[in-house]
């Protein structure tokens, strides 16, 4: 089950779609594959950057980029955030749903509030975009053969399985157990968590994950007979996880 595609667009790529980015990035990773990009790209601001990165928003890989950098990818969602750029990109993406958000350029007052307004207008949009999205994507409840099938794959059982034995962990951790990629692993919990056996709770700029608390009592039995037939392999990922040293340690490496 891939994860929506959502792209961001504004005239220089530089403020309001960069910015909305890497909140959505930041918020809503488990739902979204997010990118950004402008109809006449320019550079990312720094104001932008710096408001980001105040409110403890990664701005890595962060940079302006054209709209024929995407022309490959059906998106989802494609969201206009000014009025000047939607006629301009309308016939330039490919997207099932196109959609216009006009936000005012922070860039023509020039301030730190200006930005700072900017983020939290765009925090708050994307907030009800994402409750919408949501109740318009609900997930049928899991039966023991929709149970099966989303275990079928090795990563998601044994990331259930980790997460069962060690009661909840985030994603660098899971990343360095199973010895595989982050945004791999980020697309299975998004899959486990979307279906409603994970819930997760933020710390920080970490997000951790655990079994969800009203699982039914089939499906915790269910779990529990995983875990007894699948002992003896998941012993050499459980020592993957105990060579990070105890949770001080762990969020250390998980900094770098």
């Amino acid at each position: 089950m891939a994860l929506a595609k959502i792209l961001f667009i504004c005239t220089e790529n530089s403020a309001r779609s960069i910015m909305a980015e890497a909140i959505a990035r930041h918020k809503y990773s488990d739902r979204f594959e997010v990118y950004s990009a402008g109809s006449h790209p320019g550079s990312a601001d720094s104001r932008a950057l710096a408001v980001l990165a105040s409110h403890g928003i990664s701005t890595e890989g962060l940079f302006s980029k054209p709209l024929s950098a995407h022309q490959q990818t059906q998106f989802d969602y494609a969201i206009v955030l000014c009025s000047k750029t939607a006629a301009e990109c309308a016939n330039d993406i490919s997207a099932k749903h196109l959609l216009a958000w006009d936000f005012s350029d922070p860039k023509q007052h020039g301030t730190t509030k200006a930005f700072e307004t900017t983020l939290h207008e765009l925090a708050e949009r994307l907030s009800m975009f994402v409750l919408l999205y949501d109740k318009q994507h609900q997930v049928e409840p899991l039966t023991p053969l929709s149970l099966c099938k989303l275990l079928s794959d090795d990563t998601r059982l044994n990331t259930v399985l980790l997460i069962q034995s060690e009661q909840e962990l985030c994603v660098c951790e899971l990343t360095t157990a199973l010895n595989d990629t982050q945004p791999k692993i980020s697309r299975h919990l998004a899959m486990l968590r979307k279906a409603g056996l994970l819930q997760d709770r933020r710390q920080g700029q970490w997000v951790f994950y655990r079994l969800a608390d009203d699982l039914p009592v089939w499906m915790s039995e269910s779990l529990k007979q995983f875990a007894q037939a699948t002992a003896h392999s998941i012993q050499p990922l459980l020592a993957n996880l105990n060579a990070m040293g105890d949770r001080p340690q762990r969020e250390q490496l998980c900094c770098h």
